[in-house]
């Protein structure tokens, strides 16, 4: 969608572009949207991995697909709520470029679609992780 072009922040770029389709999702019942997720996966590392074939870096900025699915695990069924979205937006691209473990092995040891998309979806399940433990206490 052209997100990944941003000349400043690709990845937040490309996470703020997914927002919209997270939101009509979570509008969706739970298992079509559960199904929706798991299809993701192979799609979005094979289409990762095709636009990075024959490029110089292995996870090229421009690629943001993988932020936007990785947004997409981690605000999968959260009802919408503009604090607790924000709240996942930013803890989102926080563990992004944080990349803790076992995300960064990924990141630095599986050069597919495969290992560009997984670490963004690693980071999308510690962001849903913490958006249920700060709802638990009242935070979000």
């Amino acid at each position: 969608m052209g997100s990944g072009l941003s000349p400043v922040a690709p990845g937040t770029a490309g996470t703020l572009a997914a927002v919209p389709l997270a939101w009509m999702w979570s509008r969706m019942p739970a298992a079509p949207h559960a199904v929706l997720l798991l299809l993701l996966l192979p799609l979005g590392a094979w289409v990762c991995g095709r636009a990075a074939r024959g490029q110089v870096d292995a996870d090229p900025s421009w690629i943001v697909l993988d932020e936007m699915v990785g947004y997409w695990f981690a605000v999968a069924f959260v009802p919408f709520g503009w604090s607790t979205w924000g709240v996942g937006f930013f803890l989102f691209r926080l563990f992004d470029i944080l990349k803790p473990q076992p995300a960064a092995w990924i990141d630095r040891n599986m050069l597919s679609g495969w290992g560009i998309l997984l670490d963004d979806v690693f980071a999308g399940i510690y962001t849903r992780a913490a958006l249920e433990v700060l709802g638990r206490l009242g935070v979000v």
